[in-house]
């Protein structure tokens, strides 16, 4: 089965066309979300005036940070309460976008935001969720083309995969100028988020030949363009493929799902506060060699797409190689000790990386004390 119910506009100065866009939905009242730093970068201002320009009568919420809690999100359900919005609008990245779905998932269907971890726990007969649109401001999540809300559990810190087809966004508009604004450390977290997205969902238990395609894809897209990005930032033709690679990475997760590497991640950031896209990519290199080494081939395909001539039995190797020299040429650390993690408390880690939900569809089964050693090879 294949379904893409977010449509895409994609291309520089695109943010003009929000009012247009939120036109068709006849929308009246908005709520804007969008988190201080794209609001201080002047991209939520900008979107507001296009929403305004066509009699849009909008409301920011702007109250939540990196990772958006259950708080944020019952703070903005809130918010939408008293202004009864007919349209969610989210400008920024990832966190943004998150955090709109939290608050759309509340408002559509009252609740907490724990009640709907999983996949589609929201009630079957209550209908649609609010229209929402989304404008990355970042080129890594893929939260823009996938009906995933991830939202931390404030008491716990567990992070929560929070799911429902109607969560998806109508639109999303791919504006390539706005990640022009990104610090060089937020592009590098982000695009190597982005190529976990492509690699994990490509090798996952349930990717199919659909999602296969877009994680393909995204891959292409993403490992072309990347070092692009890192060598030279105001790149806007390798930018613009690195922003699409991550839009086909989320839809790939939409129809397929993640791995370890997400699995051992989200412990590092729980804990420890590390930012996801350096927990990730930490991991990653590792997660690939740990699978390599049961034969999993559906690296070969992917490294196969700029080495067709290497041998499959090395395309691992190779590829958490690469995975590696990018990380150090985005300069991010390699190494927990390069994070500040020493010595690791590696029992507690890998007890909760083992309990994560995306650690189930790594194409190698792996239990706490693989998790264990993913951990250790990552001092």
């Amino acid at each position: 089965m294949f379904r893409a119910p977010t449509r895409l506009i994609i291309g520089p100065s695109t943010l003009s066309r929000l009012g247009e866009l939120a036109r068709e939905f006849r929308a009246t009242r908005a709520l804007v979300v969008s988190d201080p730093g794209v609001v201080k970068a002047g991209h939520a201002a900008a979107g507001i005036s296009a929403l305004e320009g066509v009699g849009v009568a909008c409301t920011l919420f702007d109250c939540f940070g990196e990772n958006p809690t259950t708080e944020h999100a019952d703070a903005g359900a809130a918010v939408a309460l008293a202004v009864q919005p007919d349209l969610i609008v989210a400008i920024g990245g990832g966190s943004s976008l998150d955090c709109a779905k939290g608050i759309n998932f509340l408002h559509s269907f009252g609740g907490r935001m724990q009640d709907y971890w999983g996949r589609n726990k929201a009630p079957a007969d209550r209908g649609p969720m609010l229209p929402a649109i989304a404008v990355p401001t970042t080129a890594g999540t893929g939260s823009e083309t996938q009906s995933f809300a991830l939202i931390t559990d404030a008491t716990t810190h567990v992070k929560m995969a929070c799911g429902d087809t109607r969560a998806a966004f109508r639109v999303a508009i791919l504006d390539v100028d706005l990640t022009l604004t990104q610090p060089a450390r937020v592009a590098a977290l982000t695009a190597i988020d982005a190529i976990s997205h492509a690699l994990e969902s490509h090798v996952c238990r349930t990717a199919t030949p659909v999602s296969r395609i877009f994680s393909r894809e995204s891959w292409r897209l993403l490992a072309a363009n990347v070092p692009r990005v890192f060598a030279a930032p105001g790149d806007r033709e390798a930018r613009a493929a690195v922003q699409l690679g991550a839009a086909w990475a989320g839809l790939a997760i939409e129809h397929a799902m993640l791995g370890a590497a997400h699995a051992c991640a989200n412990p590092l950031t729980a804990d420890h506060g590390v930012v996801h896209g350096q927990a990730v990519g930490l991991m990653l290199p590792h997660v690939v060699r740990f699978n390599a080494a049961a034969g999993q081939a559906g690296y070969a395909e992917l490294v196969r797409v700029f080495l067709p001539t290497l041998d499959d039995a090395a395309a691992g190797s190779w590829l958490a190689d690469w995975l590696v020299s990018v990380l150090e040429d985005g300069g991010l650390a390699t190494s927990l000790s390069g994070i500040g993690i020493s010595p690791p408390d590696v029992p507690r880690l890998a007890a909760a990386a083992a309990l994560q939900w995306t650690a189930g569809f790594n194409p190698r089964p792996v239990t706490a004390a693989d998790m264990a050693a993913l951990y250790e090879a990552a001092r």
